[in-house]
């Protein structure tokens, strides 16, 4: 048993997680830290500060700033990551998320979506979130002879286009397809052992989202009612239940996995709603 346990064991390791400040990134970096690995907080805003909160937690980590929009700036962060840890083997691509103007409602109709919107959150899903941190990383982490794992961040837009959300799902659907990309190019052309996967959160409440689910009550809109009926088990995700496919992604326990994208949702993808 222990020995299969230790399969999952990331002591040794460095884990860099983009946009790992926020609500999902800072609680994957924390199980990441948890499960043995150096944890590398990257994000646009309280990297440092967030760093601080995991290490008084007994957790190896340092934060850094990162603009996950512009390549120069992902470069000067990876150079200073590299810096203070010699060698990288986990890229999590945590960045990404919504926002309101790129989304359809009663006042804003699809006609009339912002370009400069449509183009924020794609770039920060697509680009920002996976392709961007990918080459300057990755690039690095292609030198490893022992290999590593980079884990994209979908979402279950990628499987079913969700209602009012034409860039993000667009985005996400975009983040699958480069996840298989990435994983034959790397392994036929560099590293056969650099390994590259997605998860694929079903519904978790965060800052991003929460207008969609909840009213100023705090109650449930009609969106977050119909998610929870189609959602097998019956409610929105936790953030830590992301944690074990995380580790099994990042850890040798998957060692022979790549260009998969993982559901982690509560049965949401399985259920035709009938």
């Amino acid at each position: 048993m222990k020995e299969n346990l230790s399969l999952f064991d990331l002591t040794g390791k460095t884990a860099v997680v983009t946009g790992g400040a926020g609500v999902l990134g800072l609680q994957m970096a924390r199980g990441l830290g948890k499960s043995g690995a150096a944890v590398v907080i990257c994000d646009i805003k309280n990297a440092e500060e967030k760093a601080a909160e995991l290490k008084r937690e007994g957790i190896a980590a340092k934060g850094y700033f990162i603009n996950v929009l512009e390549k120069e700036e992902i470069k000067k962060c990876c150079d200073a990551v590299v810096k203070d840890f010699p060698k990288i083997d986990i890229l999590v691509n945590a960045a990404g998320g919504n926002m309101k103007e790129a989304t359809t409602s009663k006042e804003l109709s699809f006609f009339d979506l912002p370009l400069t919107a449509l183009e924020k959150v794609i770039s920060l899903n697509l680009f920002g979130g996976a392709i961007l941190p990918s080459q300057v990383f990755g690039k690095f982490m292609a030198e490893n002879k022992t290999g590593g794992s980079i884990i994209n961040i979908s979402s279950m837009n990628a499987f079913r286009p969700l209602t009012r959300i034409p860039g993000y799902s667009a985005a996400k659907a975009a983040v699958n397809n480069f996840t298989q990309w990435l994983a034959v190019h790397l392994a036929q052309e560099y590293n056969r052992n650099l390994r590259v996967n997605a998860l694929a959160p079903g519904f978790f409440s965060t800052e991003q989202n929460r207008f969609l689910l909840f009213d100023s009550k705090g109650e449930l809109t009609e969106r977050g009612k119909l998610i929870i009926t189609h959602t097998p088990m019956g409610r929105f995700g936790e953030p830590d239940e992301l944690l074990g496919a995380l580790i099994w992604l990042a850890s040798d326990a998957s060692k022979f996995v790549t260009g998969t994208v993982l559901p982690v949702d509560g049965g949401f993808s399985a259920f035709s709603g009938v």
